[in-house]
């Protein structure tokens, strides 16, 4: 593993603290979290680098610190319901015609693939003289999970997938002057991944056999779909990256904030690989694979490369009342998520997981409106575009473009002390999904998806 071993103990207590993680698409593209403050989510992060009051700079864009003259301490938590729910059909493979031009496949929709759960964030700042900031972080930038029942009618193209990372964060930056800062930070991340989904052994092993002992072995019951194998893939890496910005002041009012976030490679090298027999003849079909080295319990390694992404964020102060706020990120999520191969320590081949995505834009407006000393209403809209494709769209991450409807108020009873709220509809389409399984099963069909995000948030300062 090309980690950061000196830090796993300090990550791992990181990840521990970061709780039960939201994973599915009621959030960021794919598996991006976007989760890190309920103000920003109250305005569809639009001034998500550039805007005041806000600590969840520290991890965004660390230069905005400028704006933060107290020490203080802000804790974050953020529930996402996700439901997804799969409308389709596939057939098995035929050994005379063919892949995907045999009997249809049994089973029913999987249940609801998604879940509600909770991404949470700390952070914390102090001044260092009058112009250095120093702040730290604790946020959870990626998370994913589907979860299907075993025996439904895609398990052969995925059961469960597990996906989620914490970082810990470590932030400096430096007014030059009122008008101009830079800032950076450094973070280790936590990742953790578990994949599993159903393998037709049958097909397997009259496939991979001499074509003289095909027949012995479909007369021993060997036809497509009678012999399922669960199959579990498990990993995880420590690895660290960084993040860099600017805040320029056009004046007091006015402020354009651009960061950069470095991608993370993670180098797997502790990953196991079950392979577990759900019927009698799946047991003999293990038993047939063994001498051969595939389908056995082994290690296996990966690299797993999270992407990188650059923000720039703009907010105006109109008036005393009134402030707006504008986003765009981009995240460059090809070649770093093409596709994702596990090497197995075994002769069992390559595990290839072709995600094929694209690069992406997320793009926001919001506004706070100070109703009150005590009072601060905020709304925002945006738009999320997705890295999948129909084309190369899997049931692992379902995903689609969807368009945000923000909403979120902050109460300040004391200059110490403040509550916010921030609430977030996603509006999305029915994503389709094609797919092929490497024994040559198909799943045709749609998703009926449904995203809401309700974040709370309190900051005190000392």
């Amino acid at each position: 593993m090309h980690s950061v071993n000196s830090f796993a103990r300090i990550s791992a207590l990181a990840f521990g603290i970061a709780g039960v993680l939201a994973f599915g698409q009621a959030h960021g593209a794919a598996f991006q979290l976007k989760e890190n403050s309920a103000k920003g989510l109250g305005r569809a992060f639009a001034g998500s680098g550039s805007a005041p009051g806000d600590a969840s700079v520290i991890a965004t864009n660390p230069a905005a610190m400028r704006h933060m003259k107290e020490t203080q301490f802000q804790a974050d938590v953020s529930a996402i319901s996700f439901a997804a729910d799969f409308k389709g059909g596939g057939r098995l493979p035929s050994f005379v015609t063919g892949p995907g031009t045999g009997a249809a496949l049994t089973g029913g929709n999987g249940g609801d693939a998604g879940t509600i759960a909770a991404v949470p964030a700390a952070y914390f700042h102090t001044m260092i003289g009058e112009k250095a900031h120093l702040g730290a972080s604790l946020t959870v930038p990626f998370g994913f999970k589907t979860e299907y029942d075993r025996n439904w009618v895609g398990r052969y193209h995925g059961v469960k997938t597990d996906l989620k990372t914490a970082d810990l964060g470590l932030s400096f930056s430096y007014d030059v002057n009122p008008y101009v800062s830079f800032g950076a930070s450094v973070f280790v991340e936590r990742l953790e991944v578990d994949l599993s989904n159903m393998v037709d052994l049958s097909t397997a092993v009259v496939s991979s056999a001499p074509a003289a002992q095909r027949p012995t072995l479909i007369g021993m019951g060997f036809v497509p779909g009678s012999a399922d194998v669960y199959s579990q893939l498990e990993g995880s890496s420590n690895d660290w990256g960084f993040t860099v910005g600017g805040l320029f002041s056009v004046n007091e009012q006015t402020h354009l904030g651009l960061s950069y976030r470095s991608k993370v490679k993670h180098e797997i090298t502790n990953g196991k690989a079950k392979f577990t027999a759900t019927n009698t003849q799946a047991t003999q079909g293990l038993a047939l694979m063994a001498p051969r080295g595939v389908f056995v319990n082994t290690g296996g390694r990966a690299t797993i490369e999270l992407p990188a992404s650059a923000t720039l964020s703009f907010t105006r102060q109109v008036n005393d009342k009134l402030t707006i706020m504008a986003d765009v990120s981009r995240t460059f999520w090809a070649p770093s998520f093409d596709a994702v191969t596990v090497d197995f320590a075994s002769n069992q081949p390559n595990n290839v997981l072709p995600f094929r995505y694209r690069d992406t834009t997320f793009s926001s407006l919001g506004a706070d409106y100070r109703l009150s000393d005590t009072l601060t209403l905020r709304g925002g809209v945006a738009y999320d575009q997705t890295p999948t494709t129909a084309e190369h769209r899997d049931v692992r991450v379902p995903d689609t473009s969807r368009k945000w409807l923000s909403l979120g108020l902050t109460w300040a009873p004391s200059e110490k002390a403040e509550y916010s709220f921030g609430y977030t509809h996603l509006f999305t389409k029915d994503p389709t999904v094609n797919q092929v399984s490497a024994t040559g099963s198909t799943l045709s069909g749609s998703y009926d998806v449904a995203g809401d995000v309700l974040a709370a948030s309190i900051n005190y300062k000392f």
